[in-house]
């Protein structure tokens, strides 16, 4: 899809094509959609992100509870979006053993508990072994380091959506500040 076509598109269509760049935010999309016109995908990009970073704090920590945890409970109930699980089943998550995923849910809670979002991680960018290495690594942050650094998870993941759904080489996209 080119960037002549998002210009071109209703809200509605808008909403429902670019509602999950940020995970179950389909409001930030409708948001962006009153941007128009984009002048390229970066563009876009910048618009969806310019939007995250004017937001308060509690609106940006809404913003990552909306992610799932990863290995979760909604990956084994299979409530996951269409783009988390194919995220988390490229990074490996999906195919954890017991004692992995039991490791990976303690994680998550330990995370949870400390920081009061849900650990985020752009899992296309992992592997398997390493998300709970950097899980357990983030458990010592402190937390205003903690939510820039999730926060910049989320443009990352973002990133990579943005360029699946128009094609592109995200290699080839600035990467997301």
């Amino acid at each position: 899809m080119d960037i002549e076509k998002v210009n071109s598109m209703d809200f509605g269509e808008f909403v429902d094509v670019f509602g999950n760049v940020i995970e179950k935010c389909p409001l930030i999309a409708a948001a962006v959609w009153s941007q128009r016109p984009f002048s390229d995908l970066e563009d876009l990009e910048n618009h969806f992100f310019a939007f995250m970073d004017a937001l308060p704090r509690s609106g940006q920590e809404g913003i990552l509870r909306c992610h799932p945890d990863l290995a979760g409970r909604d990956l084994q109930r299979g409530t996951l979006t269409a783009e988390s699980q194919r995220e988390q089943s490229q990074a490996g998550l999906t195919s954890l053993d017991a004692d992995d995923r039991q490791r990976l849910q303690r994680l998550n809670a330990q995370y949870r508990q400390r920081f009061g979002f849900p650990f985020v991680l752009a899992a296309r960018l992992s592997d398997r072994a390493a998300v709970p290495r950097e899980l357990a690594r983030r458990l010592h942050c402190q937390p205003e380091s903690e939510l820039r650094t999730a926060l910049g998870e989320v443009k990352k993941i973002g990133h990579l959506r943005l360029a699946d759904l128009l094609g592109a080489d995200p290699a080839g996209m600035e990467s997301p500040r």
